[in-house]
């Protein structure tokens, strides 16, 4: 117990000094990165490659693309109301001191469900597409939606780790499940799935969207606070 509360004391202190970095240009864009309509061109572009690549069986990993987002979001909520540790926001004993960014979400926060879904997307679609590009593009992007967890101040790092590993398990089951079933029900369709991933082109595509995606971002936050209208 002594070593738990250790671990506990170490999170918050943690929290405390990510979660003080923050002005309001960065509330701003935080708020934005953590907000699923943002990233819509984002996943569009991912959805079109699996189309481009795959065809038919493209309806087969967006599926289990589906199944890992339901399955990590659904489970991460379970663990929320079983372990039922508060969120920094409705702890009593740090909330003074707790930066929040509009929204405090629900009153348990262990593991992170926003962890557990990007993360279980970033390990499946990392291992469909097979680049390496692709793969530190996403895990990038699963680590930036995390921080602005903690950003927000509705997370402690350790609600980020778990969830994290949660979404990492889940995914890895899903693509192994896909594998399986690809193999051996669909093996002698074409193209199998096992053997056909990202090319470099199509990567940087998908970098340059992410890119452009971003940019935008960045530059309507500067404009509109530059004017005040935020």
């Amino acid at each position: 117990m002594e070593l738990l509360q250790k671990i506990l004391e170490l999170d918050t202190e943690l929290f405390l000094y990510l979660n003080s970095f923050h002005n309001d240009f960065w509330d701003t864009i935080m708020l934005m990165a953590t907000r699923k309509e943002t990233w819509l061109p984002f996943y569009a572009v991912i959805l079109f490659y699996f189309v481009k690549k795959y065809r038919e069986k493209s309806i087969l990993i967006v599926i289990f693309l589906a199944l890992t987002i339901l399955a990590s979001d659904q489970i991460s909520v379970l663990i929320k109301h079983w372990v039922e540790r508060l969120r920094p926001v409705y702890n009593p004993e740090i909330e003074h001191l707790v930066h929040n960014v509009l929204r405090k979400g629900g009153k348990y926060g262990f593991v992170s469900s926003h962890a557990a879904n990007t993360f279980g997307i970033y390990v499946f679609t990392s291992r469909i597409f097979k680049n390496r590009s692709y793969s530190i593009l996403i895990l990038l992007w699963a680590l930036l939606l995390s921080y602005s967890r903690i950003y927000s101040g509705v997370h402690y790092p350790t609600d980020i780790l778990f969830g994290a590993l949660l979404g990492w398990g889940i995914g890895w089951i899903m693509f192994k499940t896909l594998m399986f079933l690809d193999i051996h029900f669909f093996g002698t369709r074409m193209p199998k799935i096992e053997t056909t991933g990202l090319a470099i082109k199509q990567s940087g595509t998908v970098f340059l969207v992410f890119l452009t995606l971003t940019t935008t971002v960045l530059i309507v936050v500067s404009i509109l606070h530059y004017y005040n209208y935020l």
